[in-house]
């Protein structure tokens, strides 16, 4: 065989197209490559690939006939309208052999058909039709089977029409079969392949998503915190592949990277499938797996009855008048309603609040026969928390999710295409300075999708309407506390800036939040504002690992 020769530039072309087919990722790209180079090695007008589908029957993924200018499936976007091939008869069951096509899926052969006008034993009716509408004479036909390495069928590729030099039609050439069905095989292994890859994606999809539903179903409000999260992430990075000048201009993701970010965002809150459900929604100060106020409130009102009790008791000069019994009887309610508003724990406990508490708690009252402080150790605990409904234990355990999430990350060998889903995941509660947790990372170490996903999920906290233990604040409110992170370089000032500039924040508000909290936003006062000077690593790591230790 010479160099030159047909068949060695064939066999080139199938080594070329085999390293193509190999190396692609997208499906509707794979089947045109196919098909094309198919084309491209027999000379033919026209091709179709048929893809066999779970229940049997042979759906049209791509067309072609270029004499037509006929084009439909593949990168076109235009979809194949044409009605799936039943392998078998819907009714009795046979196999349907009166199909090219199917045949050639049924038995495992390839067809080499000189003239469909005149080939025996196959039902070529639609073919005339087509001819006739179109003014068309289909005449060759080359059907082959795709066998996966299995040698399981997985679809048909079929070429139509083979064409001499001066463009007239001819049979296809024996040799021509066998380097198609050479490609063929080919493709049938990198239909396969891909097939498979995307059912492994999948079936991680859907475990990601059985992660987030479960977290959903012990939390709704947290399920729906890992659902917006990604969102706000993927807009974000979408704002900055769009960026044509400034810090972001070079970023770019591929698809691999924009699946991993994918992930990362909707497992990024992955560690609270662990986390007391009694503390992640803990929405009172005195709240545990009910709120304890009730209790505290009962305690006043018998309190109260024996106030009453001992006064009517008592006789002579020792007996109280009623303005002392109503006077007494009015501090109790007084201290309940502070003690109540203290429970909600929406405004800041200040030390002469805090040692309120202590001084109600110091009366008794006598339950079941036995007396007892009015406001017991753990409840002046909790509601001596100066700020939210956390106490320092419960903020512990909300905060150790993280340490879950990245811990239950690292377990999973992820490939190396999604080798960063943990570093991205783990980061969302780092801050700039080097002041966040776990790691006590700096900007520096932080990649910049990790560190859109801290923005992303600062912001989604702060405006969620399905909290139990807060309301969701006005657009304007939000992004106001979020200036000031960016002031104390707790969020990325460029990352917060493209946040604002681009306006990712306002659409996701115009999709999220109701229309009562969408107000109008300072854009220009927020990209003002200059991050504070930070201090080297060097300088906060000392005091935080302190504090992580």
């Amino acid at each position: 065989m010479s160099e030159s020769s047909p068949d060695m530039t064939r066999l080139r072309q199938l080594a070329s197209i085999g390293v193509a087919l190999s190396s692609e990722k997208n499906h509707a790209r794979l089947l045109e490559v196919i098909l094309i180079q198919a084309k491209e090695i027999a000379k033919a007008d026209g091709g179709t690939i048929y893809l066999r589908t779970k229940d049997d029957y042979l759906e049209f993924a791509i067309m072609r006939t270029d004499s037509l200018g006929i084009a439909f499936g593949g990168t076109t976007g235009k979809e194949v309208k044409l009605p799936k091939l039943p392998m078998y008869d819907p009714v009795t069951g046979e196999p349907n052999h009166h199909n090219v096509a199917t045949y050639a899926a049924l038995e495992g052969v390839s067809l080499n058909i000189p003239d469909a006008y005149h080939a025996a034993g196959f039902d070529f009716s639609g073919t005339k039709k087509f001819d006739a509408v179109n003014g068309y004479r289909s005449t060759s036909f080359l059907t082959i089977p795709m066998k996966n390495n299995k040698g399981e069928v997985i679809g048909v590729l079929q070429l139509l029409n083979a064409r001499n030099d001066a463009g007239e039609h001819m049979p296809f050439a024996t040799e021509v079969q066998e380097f198609v069905e050479s490609l063929a095989s080919q493709a049938a292994v990198a239909i396969d392949n891909q097939r498979l890859i995307q059912a492994q994606r999948d079936l991680l999809d859907a475990f990601i998503r059985l992660i987030a539903d479960a977290i959903d179903k012990k939390s709704p409000y947290t399920g729906g915190h890992c659902k917006r999260v990604p969102l706000i992430t993927e807009m974000l990075a979408r704002a900055a592949c769009d960026a044509k000048v400034g810090p972001f201009s070079a970023f770019n993701l591929d698809e691999d990277g924009w699946y991993e970010l994918h992930i990362a965002g909707y497992l990024h809150d992955c560690g609270k499938i662990v986390t007391p459900v009694h503390v992640m929604d803990k929405a009172t100060k005195l709240e545990a797996i009910y709120d304890r106020i009730k209790e505290v409130e009962a305690r006043f009102e018998i309190l109260k009855r024996d106030i009453e009790i001992a006064a009517m008791k008592k006789r002579g000069k020792s007996k109280p008048t009623r303005a002392q019994i109503d006077a007494e009887l009015a501090q109790l309610d007084a201290d309940f309603e502070f003690i109540r508003k203290a429970n909600i724990g929406g405004e800041f406990m200040d030390d002469a609040s805090i040692a309120r508490v202590e001084q109600i708690s110091k009366r008794r009252v006598r339950l079941g026969g036995v007396e007892k402080a009015l406001i017991d150790d753990n409840e002046i605990l909790n509601l001596s928390i100066r700020r939210g409904t956390l106490n320092d234990e419960e903020r512990k355990i909300i905060n150790d999710h993280i340490v879950v999430t990245i811990e239950m990350l690292e377990k999973l060998p992820f490939p190396r295409h999604l080798e960063r889903v943990t570093e991205y995941a783990g980061g969302h509660h780092e801050k700039m300075d080097g002041t966040g947790y776990p790691r006590g990372l700096t900007r520096e170490q932080m990649s910049i999708p990790a560190r859109m996903m801290a923005v992303a999920d600062v912001f989604e906290a702060l405006t969620a309407q399905d909290r139990p233990y807060k309301s969701g604040k006005k657009l304007s409110e939000a992004m106001k506390i979020m200036g000031f992170m960016k002031q104390d370089n707790h969020l990325d000032p460029e990352i917060f800036d493209l946040f604002v500039s681009s306006k990712v924040y306002r659409a996701y508000a115009e999709r999220f939040l109701p229309t009562e909290l969408i107000d109008n936003v300072d854009e220009e006062a927020l990209l003002k504002i200059q991050p504070k000077l930070r201090l080297t690593k060097t300088d906060t790591a000392k005091p935080h690992e302190a504090a992580r230790a």
